[in-house]
């Protein structure tokens, strides 16, 4: 729920992705009163939330009692489901493992996995049920973000203030709004700021190159996947029908990137898509090993006792210890099953490491049906190398092989520090040293609009008053910890990935709020059923708690 980042009074507070330009006109002094005296007549703290994805979503509705305002900068919620999918994305998890607790899908039995157009309509079925459409506000850009209190209290021991309240006793934070095209900066103050714009979409993680191999030399086009994204239907078949197309990476972008090059190059005419792959991860065709549901190898109670957790003690380290070849047998186990079930010897995309390593560092991806199948085709190739650049004809190889090609597509990911100005790189809810502010979306798990959604349940109650932060020193034991865990239990830690030990984690926020941290009916069902969304609804005594 925390995170550990060192952070100088004079860095906290200016968040510069947040960029005005120069000709951006600012309301007067007056109006900006108008405004302040407006919000001030509902009596109730004023609350922000930026970003209108699934995060700002759930932090909307969890805190729906204080009126939050939800500023969201493009013409439609959804985040990266709006802004950053391809007509062949879909959700890598069942329908079950990704809904609210208090909104199911309707075709929740459903096996197949949902597009990114019925997520939408999902997302806006959810706005609609709890009415948080009057709380937002669409084409409603944030380019500045200015903290009203003594800038240098962020090195204070206790930034937090001696109490640790979550609310700020006054406006603490100043948002600046642009909305539509009026390029007028429009001001308005807060107690406390969510936020919710996520590390993925808006700006692209580009590699660089040394001077003269970069694509500046390249004869053809060279996009990011993020650029593609926007294109429509036609237009992205003209780009690549016909196309030498190599694409750079092996993530789900890419490998859907591949497959929907691989599709428009049927028949005569078409060329290959060929796939430049800098580290192999382990890929999975179905949630079913071996004819076992996947729930069962990391999911449950049982299983995730075989992994560490923080804050686990003596015995239970030992125990860890001693189960280390029960762990080691259960990622053997999957990978026999991936490697019997796909050609990745044949066409050498078996890695080597661990499948575990791939799970606890959120790296696993899930396979489109048909993407070996247009393998054996031959419309897909792939190429390891660990570095690349580019050529006038094409990219370069680190052997010196030269690829042909007309277009590059870059799924090289995106830049999720660059938002935030590197303030804080493995954010949580709560960053110790920036008083009155939460970041919500930048801790991953299997499913992370649960793990969002929970995070918003847990901020209501903290805002409410239900229970006191703990000290500044305590939140950074915490989240230092945890990122010690993740580092020992992965080679490919990179972001804060709680796959391995998410239920303990859920366990720490329900104690928390007050809640029962066993949510299922039996101990059976305890230990070998598998947790999600569903299991964290309030029952009516949690409701009662908050309605208070």
């Amino acid at each position: 729920m925390y995170v550990h980042m060192q952070v100088t009074c004079h860095l906290a507070y200016i968040y510069p992705w947040f960029l005005c330009s120069p000709d951006t006109t600012f309301i007067s002094q007056r109006e900006r009163e108008r405004e302040r005296e407006r919000m001030e007549k509902s009596g109730k703290p004023r609350v922000a939330i930026i970003g209108g994805g699934i995060s700002g979503l759930a932090a909307a509705k969890e805190l729906r009692r204080l009126e939050p305002t939800l500023f969201e900068a493009t013409d439609s919620i959804g985040g990266v489901w709006k802004h950053c999918s391809f007509r062949s994305t879909r959700l890598q998890t069942p329908r079950p493992d990704y809904e609210f607790s208090d909104y199911q899908w309707r075709d929740r039995t459903d096996p197949s996995f949902p597009t990114h157009a019925e997520i939408m309509e999902y997302l806006h079925g959810y706005a609609t049920r709890f009415d948080l459409w009057r709380l937002i506000r669409l084409e409603s850009k944030v380019v500045e973000v200015r903290f009203l209190g003594d800038g240098c209290n962020a090195g204070f021991p206790q930034p937090w203030g001696d109490k640790r309240q979550a609310m700020g006793e006054r406006p603490v934070w100043e948002v600046g709004v642009v909305s539509g095209l009026s390029g007028t900066v429009q001001w308005y103050e807060f107690e406390f700021v969510v936020m919710c714009i996520g590390k993925y979409g808006d700006v692209p993680n580009m590699p660089e190159f040394p001077q003269g191999k970069g694509p500046e030399v390249f004869q053809g086009k060279v996009m990011h996947s993020l650029d593609y994204c926007k294109l429509d239907e036609e237009a992205a078949e003209t780009l690549m029908k016909g196309k030498k197309v190599v694409v750079i990476g092996y993530k789900k972008s890419a490998i859907d990137l591949a497959v929907e090059c691989a599709a428009v190059n049927r028949g005569p005419g078409g060329e290959p898509c060929t796939m430049v792959i800098r580290t192999l991860h382990w890929t999975v065709p179905s949630y079913a090993i071996w004819g076992l549901p996947f729930f069962l190898f990391f999911s449950t109670r049982f299983s995730q006792f075989l992994h560490e957790r923080p804050n686990q003690g003596l015995l239970r380290s030992l125990a860890c210890h001693l189960l280390s070849p029960v762990r080691r047998g259960v990622s053997k186990f999957i990978e026999s099953y991936l490697t019997w079930k796909l050609p990745l010897e044949e066409y050498g995309l078996k890695p080597d490491h661990p499948f575990v390593e791939d799970y606890a560092s959120c790296q696993m991806a899930i396979l489109p049906e048909n993407f070996f199948a247009e393998a054996d085709q031959g419309r897909i190739l792939f190429k390891k190398s660990s570095r690349w650049c580019f050529w006038e004809g094409g990219v370069v190889l680190d052997d010196g092989t030269r690829l042909e090609a007309d277009v590059v597509l870059l799924a090289t990911g995106f830049d999720g520090k660059k938002k935030l100005r590197s303030v804080l790189p493995e954010p949580g809810t709560i960053h110790p040293l920036i008083p009155h502010m939460a970041f919500v979306g930048y801790i991953e798990s299997v499913s992370n609009l649960h793990t969002s959604e929970l995070r918003c349940k847990w901020l209501g109650r903290l805002l409410k008053g239900h229970f006191e932060l703990p000290s500044v020193e305590e939140m950074f034991r915490q989240t230092s910890q945890e990122t010690e865990v993740m580092k020992r239990t992965t080679r490919f830690y990179r972001r804060h990935c709680i796959s391995t030990f998410s239920i303990n984690h859920s366990d720490e926020m329900c104690e928390e709020m007050g809640w029962s941290s066993w949510r299922k009916r039996n101990w059976m069902s305890e230990a070998f059923g598998a947790y999600n969304n569903q299991d964290y609804k309030e029952d009516k005594s949690e409701q009662a708690v908050l309605l208070d």
